[in-house]
């Protein structure tokens, strides 16, 4: 078995685990940060493992363009690539596909699209996708899919989803690296019907583990939320549950407490860039006024690099001159924050006090 569930919560879905992957077990809950094209930005590997990211996520849009996979076959894969020997999930590019909704044409077996750098016509499809990814030998492939629109009315989501059950049916035919698990993903926008539809089919086919897509793409949190009390007591309770590209600490948590074992966004480094900082009473500014002679840590009791060594007013420095290292220190606060709210997570499940930690996050990130 490569999922291993070590501790169900007593009063919610909320399970701990581990996922077992040809470059390490993985503990669960977990968030993957986002290195779309072989990089986390800003970061180095060594810092990622100092912060220790068991996973991070890869791009098979992106990587497929630059640097392609001539050089990445050479290189012999994306980890020797990068040289990063921990897991790595690579998304099947749908999203990105999907994104470039304006540039695209879809056909039964893939879609024409242009790509966004030089605008030369291209084609990806569940055959295309997955060959990039078996080329990439990431640890988890995902399914080439068709990510859903929102709003879509009940007509539209239905025959997306009927796309994206064919070409999961055809991706889970193609082959694969050397101990790659593959992982279906579940579409059908808001509507129960369409996604209990889409459990059933896409568990059917025996997947490695199980994606919930088509969400943060536009809807309020609350729909979000139904979503999820819609499909997950339907998922194989055996399998990994990803919840994919969500989101802020309250999502997090209100994702675990619904059973989700895996998440990944683009927010903490994001938002770091940009000079906002996570923290345990809620978000803040750092690039404001008011910390320029604040020589506090962002946080007190934080163990980054970034609070043990400087303040918020030469990181705020750092942000208002352009300096690259105020990215940097800002990056390293955030997905310390957020990859250790996994590690108090997964403490408080195994000492079975995740409801009063859970309650405390919702309280302090309340809805946007």
């Amino acid at each position: 078995m490569h999922f291993t569930i070590l501790k169900n919560d007593s009063s919610s879905l909320a399970r701990r685990g581990v996922l077992h992957t040809a470059h390490g077990d993985v503990q669960t809950p977990v968030f993957m940060p986002v290195g779309t094209q072989g990089s986390v930005k800003a970061m180095c590997n060594y810092e990622l493992e100092q912060l220790d990211a068991e996973i991070i996520l890869g791009n098979t849009y992106h990587l497929n363009l630059r640097p392609g996979m001539e050089l990445m076959q050479q290189a012999g894969g994306l980890h020797k690539f990068m040289n990063w020997n921990r897991a790595i999930l690579t998304d099947s590019g749908g999203f990105q596909v999907f994104s470039l909704s304006k540039l695209s044409k879809k056909t039964r077996d893939g879609i024409f699209f242009q790509s966004h750098l030089d605008g030369s016509r291209l084609f990806m499809g569940p055959r295309e996708s997955m060959e990039i990814q078996r080329i990439l030998a990431s640890d988890i492939a995902m399914v080439f899919d068709e990510c859903t629109a929102w709003p879509a009315t009940w007509d539209e989501a239905r025959l997306s989803l009927e796309t994206t059950l064919r070409w999961a049916h055809e991706s889970r035919q193609q082959p694969r690296a050397d101990g790659q698990l593959v992982f279906g993903i579940v579409q059908g926008s808001t509507y129960a019907d369409l996604r209990l539809r889409a459990i059933e089919e896409i568990a059917a086919m025996d997947f490695d583990g199980i994606a919930i897509g088509g969400v943060s793409v536009g809807e309020p949190e609350k729909s979000m939320l139904e979503v999820l009390d819609i499909c997950v007591p339907a998922l194989p309770p055996q399998l990994p549950h990803y919840l994919m590209g969500v989101g802020t600490p309250r999502q997090l948590i209100a994702g675990i407490l619904r059973g989700i074992d895996m998440f990944d966004c683009v927010l903490p480094t994001r938002l770091g860039r940009n000079g906002s900082a996570y923290t345990p009473t809620g978000t803040i500014p750092v690039k404001a006024a008011r910390y320029k002679d604040d020589f506090t840590p962002i946080q007190e009791d934080c163990g980054c690099y970034a609070c043990k060594n400087h303040s918020r007013a030469y990181i705020r420095h750092l942000l208002h001159t352009g300096e690259i290292l105020g990215a940097r220190l800002m990056t390293t606060h955030n997905l310390y924050f957020f990859i250790n709210l996994m590690r108090q997570a997964r403490q408080h499940l195994e000492q079975g006090t995740f409801a009063t930690f859970a309650e405390n996050i919702m309280q302090t990130y309340p809805e946007a």
